[in-house]
């Protein structure tokens, strides 16, 4: 043991020269995943001794009463699903059911421990399986739903009889389960469990280490889905919200608030766009809002009538570089594109090529974006004339693709254009309903293009391959540090390409992972921490990725290891960060020996501690030796292995 000891303290003083970032704050565990759910709005509370569990926005957490602590639930920690419905507590069993939207069920017990009940939801059943109601008699609960009732067995956890109303033996006289909300929502609604107000989020920006979000949406195909004027923001610690109430001081409705960007020359400075025209934010209050009455904005206008401020269509906004903001009128008559420089006035950009055959512009106009080369790209989702639309600024010319034609001249009719997005070797991608993309660099800005579609090698040792995700509807592009794709899909979750576009590096759903909806409404990257954010129809949770934006330069100052010294307990990826794009890593022992070696993932490089054979390396001092893409020399870093 004394020699041991010898041993690690030797080996950390001789690093300590080297290991100013040993004492950084560290990343979180590539590979981990974060849920960011409200608990705001109360809607049950149980108590069970001296814990109370409160169910609140669909999410649960557990207050005790003696040491005030609070402890948040979630698929990342235990449960196994997402957004609950009912909660009941039974004294008998000692344990909290709950029941979730689509059927599932958990057992949860004072001390976290969770065991789940999946067969109700995994049933095969035309019927409605809602529950709608708890009832609880010892330790059973009964679950009322619209074809009968199930009865659970929470002590021995498994579902024991189900019933049906023409049943001699049909429970009658049941009590609903009451929970203790008068008794505690007083003191319940004194406690801060953390996360956003709102589960609700749409479309989002990471800009200058804060998320930006927005909880609305609105399409005029489905005008009766809205919901309130939601912004909420997220600088790594503390959420923040954006004024409400806003319709008391416009005088006209404030919902479905779906697009955001914020001024580059003041980053308090934000503009946000919804189904009710434009909003103008100075540290997240309120400072003036456009309209038709104040503006050159027109509300929507429906086979001749003119809707009112109720309706003015603001789906897509961007700022260029010099703070002029472009804002996309969906809907209107004569309106379609618009400036509004920093001092305040409007140009107009108005384009035919953004209109109907009735001349209104087109009704899903959004998903702005500003490419290397200057140009403004955005689609029109809606399927009257899906399409994608390229916008030379500076020359005021504008080009249309909406004929879908891949380079086997196969042709799709597209029904959805969702997002477009420019990656790192400057091609420009669409996702679609038809699957993702891809415009070529070499063909950018150009009247004629072709929508590659990336052909994959089955290798299966045929010369066959196959488009990359033909069919799934794309709704959400994101680009990494390392030039890799992550695909936001609508109902079937999230999928990573390698940058070479040929691999499919990983595959999210609610069923093989802890990503809590398969329908994704955006996907956004913090390119400095690696963090992946995934918007969605029942909230937000993110994914620590292994690739974050690259250094032009490596130097001994920016370039670093964690965890180290690796602590003999420590059994993730040991993460050098701060590399250039496609760096040269390899890792030496003391002796020269070729441990491992790779290339980065944008600034990123992980290693797992086991040499080529897989084998756990010993204790000891290794050298991290880089070079860039060109080959030439970068930096040296070194890691302390204990045993």
């Amino acid at each position: 043991m004394k020699n041991r000891n010898y041993s690690i303290k030797r080996i950390v003083n001789w690093l300590l020269p080297f290991c100013f970032f040993t004492f950084l704050p560290l990343n979180a565990q590539i590979g981990t995943w974060k849920n960011y759910l409200a608990y705001h709005e109360v809607k049950s509370i149980c108590k069970a001794g001296d814990e109370l569990f409160v169910l609140a926005s669909n999410g649960l957490y557990q207050y005790n009463i003696n040491d005030q602590s609070i402890t948040t639930y979630d698929k990342v920690n235990g449960l196994s699903d997402t957004h609950i419905t009912h909660i009941a507590w039974s004294q008998q069993a000692k344990r909290l059911i709950a029941v979730y939207q689509n059927a599932n069920i958990d057992l949860i017990e004072t001390d976290g421990d969770i065991i789940n009940i999946s067969a109700l939801y995994n049933k095969s059943m035309t019927d409605n399986k809602t529950v709608n109601s708890i009832s609880i008699e010892g330790i059973y609960a009964y679950l009322h739903c619209s074809f009968g009732i199930v009865k659970v067995n929470m002590q021995k956890a498994e579902i024991t009889d189900t019933y049906t109303p023409n049943m001699p033996d049909y429970p009658v006289g049941l009590t609903p389960y009451q929970d203790q909300y008068a008794e505690y929502i007083t003191m319940v609604s004194t406690l801060n469990p953390g996360g956003p107000i709102y589960n609700h989020f749409y479309e989002s920006k990471f800009i200058k280490g804060i998320l930006y979000t927005t909880g609305g949406y609105f399409l005029p195909s489905m005008p009766d889905n809205e919901f309130p004027g939601i912004i909420q923001t997220f600088d790594g610690n503390n959420w923040t919200l954006f004024e409400e109430n806003i319709n008391e001081k416009t005088g006209y409705a404030y919902l479905d608030i779906c697009c955001i960007d914020v001024d580059p020359i003041n980053e308090k400075h934000v503009f946000a766009g919804g189904r009710c025209g434009l909003y103008e934010f100075n540290d997240g209050k309120l400072v003036a809002y456009y309209n038709k009455d104040n503006s050159p904005l027109k509300s929507a206008n429906d086979r001749g009538t003119e809707l009112g401020n109720d309706y003015l269509l603001i789906l897509g906004i961007k700022f260029d570089a010099q703070g002029n903001l472009w804002v996309l009128n969906s809907m209107a008559q004569g309106v379609s594109l618009l400036e509004l420089t920093p001092d305040h006035q409007w140009k107009d950009h108005h384009q035919p090529l953004l209109t109907d055959n009735t001349e209104n512009t087109l009704p899903g106009l959004r998903d702005m974006t500003i490419d290397s080369r200057g140009l403004l790209w955005f689609v029109n989702n809606n399927w009257q004339n899906a399409a994608l639309f390229c916008y030379d600024m500076q020359n005021d010319v504008l080009l249309k693709y909406d004929n879908f034609t891949n380079q086997d001249g196969q042709k799709y009719n597209i029904t959805w254009a969702y997002c477009v997005v420019e990656d790192r070797e400057n091609n420009i991608w669409i996702g679609t309903d038809q699957g993702p993309f891809m415009i070529k660099k070499s063909e950018v800005g150009q009247q004629n293009i072709t929508f590659q579609q990336i052909k994959v090698p089955r290798n299966d040792g045929t010369s066959y391959a196959d488009y990359l995700l033909s069919g799934v509807s794309i709704s959400s592009i994101a680009i990494d540090g390392g030039n890799r794709k992550w695909f936001g899909t609508n109902g079937s979750g999230v999928f990573l390409i390698s940058s070479d576009n040929l691999n499919q590096l990983q595959s999210f759903t609610t069923s093989n992972s802890k990503l809590i909806s398969d329908n994704i409404t955006s996907v956004i990257v913090n390119q400095q921490s690696g963090e992946v954010f995934f918007l969605s129809d029942k909230g937000l949770c993110s994914f620590y990725s292994d690739a974050i934006e690259p250094n032009e330069e490596m130097t001994k100052d920016n370039v670093w290891a964690y965890p180290n010294p690796v602590s003999p307990d420590y059994t993730g990826l040991i993460t050098i960060t701060g590399l250039s794009f496609d760096a040269d890593v390899k890792i030496i022992a003391s002796n020269g020996a070729l441990i491992a070696e790779g290339r980065s993932n944008g600034g990123l490089f992980t290693w797992n501690g086991c040499d080529k054979k897989g084998k756990r390396v010993a204790s000891g001092v290794y050298m991290v030796i880089t070079a860039n893409s060109d080959g030439k020399k970068g930096t040296v870093c070194k890691i302390a292995i204990i045993k």
